[in-house]
């Protein structure tokens, strides 16, 4: 089992509503395949360059335990999904 970071964010004029069905579509595929061990909503910040014209984004932070053949399959996730505008899935060091 690996450590991972992912981080993904969200276009900043859904609701909130709308967010959290898309961060519990990504913690349930999570759940399901992997072991969550911590998870950070830092909120909408200004983005340094414009993403499919926004300026702003809400950033969710996601750490997890898992096999590495989870990573695909989550990065599909967020393709498909249209109010992800960017991710990024990190091995990390502990």
């Amino acid at each position: 089992m690996n450590n991972y970071e992912t981080i993904f964010l969200m276009k900043d004029d859904i609701t909130e509503e709308q967010r959290n069905a898309v961060v519990d579509t990504i913690k349930q595929y999570l759940n399901k395949n992997a072991k969550i061990s911590d998870e950070e909503n830092l909120g909408k910040k200004k983005l340094a360059y414009e993403i499919r014209k926004y300026e702003y984004a809400y950033f969710y932070i996601i750490y997890f335990n898992g096999k590495a053949s989870v990573v695909p399959e989550l990065e599909r996730n967020y393709r498909i999904n249209e109010n992800i505008l960017k991710f990024i899935t990190v091995k990390r060091e502990v």
